[in-house]
């Protein structure tokens, strides 16, 4: 443990005089769902202008294609909003990568629109703490390492439209920008009480169509093939694939029609949580098999339509590396910084997958997200930031973490 010098002090007090709170109240207040285009294209241009005055080229990329399944069956593109891409100092001899996403899971009819400051002083909004709040501190992080100079470091800030649902859309955006980077940061919240996520597990979502025969269900039935039946006996074969690596979540099944008819069609969508590689080379022979056997034993046609979209996220030497110097800075600012294994999944996820150590949770302090109890623990920002800024020095100084 070592007091900061006057460098890290200039930063840390360039980052107490960034208007975070002010920011992330602002980017609150504008709905951004995965699926709100307006919200998201509206997000996009306030981040630009803030962001933007960072040296460098900033600019929004469109969206790659990316597909979804109908409860009808059918396959068809799906809309997304555009990506902020930063670039700084590209030929600097120290290359980082940051990633953020502007979208939040809040559509734009869900009833949590509204901040709030609760009496206990944290804030409450849709966003906050996932992450407009660890947008705004990125930015000021950024803002003061570039305050007190650092030539030896590029880097390149992506801020994804899409995290929500997958990154469908940014994926390669994502893994094209991780290239030659020591490390990467990323910001998510961390928990209220600072514990940051280490391992994760990854994910696989998956829209299996299951096509039988409709029939008069009292006059031939025996001429269907029923699609429901099938489906159903399709998730409890990937039900029972479960085990100690591998969660299984057969989700929903769509289809089905009046009941004097047999369903010729059923949708059955279903998630997998694999805790490694192995587990999902399994869960690929388990569905497989499955679906082998069920479209033989009910005389149905399955398509399957999915992936495991989200590697599983180890905490390896260079990640174990990276960990330890974000605990020594915080150690350096009063913070004790730990961190546990979790079964969520993100964008970090992906910049492991790249052989790029990362860590994920380096946002604000909160929790409750993805509900209508949603918050943000204001003091965090500045605590963040500042733990953001020093890292990023110290990296840069070292030229690697």
């Amino acid at each position: 443990m070592s007091a900061p010098g006057a460098r890290e002090r200039d930063a840390i007090a360039h980052v107490r005089e960034a208007p975070m709170l002010a920011n992330t109240l602002a980017w609150a207040g504008v709905n951004s769902g995965t699926g709100n285009l307006a919200g998201l294209a509206e997000m996009a241009e306030r981040l630009v202008g803030a962001f933007g005055a960072l040296p460098g080229t900033c600019r929004l990329i469109d969206p790659a294609p990316a597909e979804r399944v109908t409860a009808g069956g059918r396959v068809e593109p799906i809309a997304h909003g555009r990506h902020l891409h930063l670039i700084v100092r590209p030929e600097a001899p120290v290359q980082m990568l940051f990633t953020g996403h502007m979208d939040t899971v809040y559509p734009i009819d869900h009833p949590f629109q509204a901040v709030t400051e609760l009496p206990d002083g944290r804030i409450n909004g849709p966003g906050v703490a996932d992450m407009k709040g660890g947008l705004a501190l990125l930015l000021a992080a950024l803002e003061a390492v570039e305050a007190v100079g650092t030539p030896r470091l590029g880097y390149e800030v992506v801020i994804n439209s899409d995290e929500e649902t997958g990154s469908f859309s940014s994926a390669a955006l994502i893994t094209a920008a991780a290239q030659g980077k020591v490390a990467a940061l990323t910001y998510e919240p961390a928990l209220a009480d600072g514990t940051l996520a280490g391992a994760r597990g990854g994910t696989g979502n998956f829209s299996i169509v299951v096509r039988g025969r409709s029939a008069h269900a009292g006059r031939n039935p025996e001429d269907g093939r029923n699609a429901i039946v099938a489906a159903s006996d399709l998730a409890v074969r990937l039900a029972a694939a479960k085990g100690p690596g591998l969660a299984v979540n057969p989700a929903r099944i769509d289809g089905g029609g009046p009941n004097n008819v047999v369903p010729e069609l059923a949708v059955l969508r279903v998630n997998f949580r694999p805790a490694s590689r192995e587990e999902i080379a399994r869960a690929q022979a388990v569905i497989d098999a499955a679906v082998s056997a069920v479209a033989r034993e009910h005389d149905v046609r399955i398509e399957v339509h999915g992936s495991f979209n989200r590697p599983p996220k180890p905490v390896d030497a260079g990640a174990e590396r990276l960990f330890a110097l974000v605990r020594e800075v915080g150690a350096d600012l009063g913070l004790a910084i730990g961190w546990k294994a979790t079964g969520g999944v993100c964008d970090g996820n992906n910049i492991a997958a790249c052989g790029v150590p990362v860590v994920d949770t380096m946002g604000v302090r909160g929790g409750a997200i993805h509900s209508a109890d949603e918050f943000l623990i204001p003091e965090s920002l500045a605590e963040r930031a500042a733990l953001s800024a020093l890292t990023i020095l110290r990296i840069a100084d070292k030229g690697r973490p």
